[in-house]
């Protein structure tokens, strides 16, 4: 029992001893110091950073690009309003001045159903009539024929049978004898080149029907009904 409260002393005055030399060294304080530091945030170096106001750029300096862009050559500026006012001219004056102003997409012709039929009915019976000798095919008129692209596909039946297995200028002849060439893509199977320009010439409309005759390995004659005999 008494080396129990004799160890107890010791290490009492042992305890005490080790604090008074702490005191001395103020290493608590230390520690203490320490310890706020690592729970205090500290501000980020970038963040504190003072940034410069940033105001209007001046009135000539140059737009900001990248460097890949900024490489390139200037590009223009276009305007919307620019551009449909160009847009609306074309369309007023079909693309230039010279040409026919029937091209324009305000001044189609929509043939009506019966005048349609009727064209049709009677190309058929005008084909009935030719030379059985020559080969023939009727082909009614729509707006992709007559304007906009102006493409006319031909019977695939007719052109496998009758017409030239590579690309070549045919000749169409019309009702007076006047000649048109138009180029024939034979991968397509109708007339492309030129075709415009017979479409054009020839006044052709929606619903209107034509009759090809061949009357030589690439010459047509071309017989026109017109859709507006209907009403005549």
């Amino acid at each position: 029992m008494a080396g129990a409260v004799a160890y107890e002393e010791q290490r009492r005055r042992q305890v005490e001893e080790n604090r008074r030399k702490l005191d001395q060294l103020n290493l608590h304080h230390l520690s203490a110091a320490l310890r706020d530091a690592a729970v205090a945030p500290r501000p980020s170096p970038v963040k504190s950073a003072k940034r410069k106001p940033r105001g209007p750029p001046p009135g000539d300096a140059p737009p900001r690009r990248s460097g890949r862009v900024a490489s390139l050559p200037e590009q223009p500026n276009y305007r919307f309003e620019d551009t449909y006012a160009d847009i609306e001219k074309k369309i007023r004056w079909g693309g230039s001045r010279t040409h026919s102003t029937r091209t324009d997409l305000i001044d189609r012709v929509y043939a009506t159903e019966e005048a349609r039929t009727y064209a049709t009915d009677m190309a058929e019976e005008l084909q009935a009539k030719l030379d059985p000798r020559h080969p023939s095919f009727v082909k009614p008129m729509t707006q992709s024929h007559v304007t906009g692209g102006f493409w006319l596909g031909l019977p695939k039946q007719f052109c496998t049978k009758y017409l030239p297995k590579r690309d070549e200028w045919i000749t169409l002849v019309d009702e007076k004898g006047t000649e048109s060439d138009s180029y024939y893509l034979a991968r397509k199977w109708g007339l492309s080149a030129q075709w415009k320009a017979f479409a054009i010439n020839h006044k052709l409309v929606d619903g209107d029907c034509l009759v090809f005759e061949r009357i030589h390995q690439t010459r047509f004659k071309v017989h026109i009904i017109r859709q507006s005999s209907y009403y005549k």
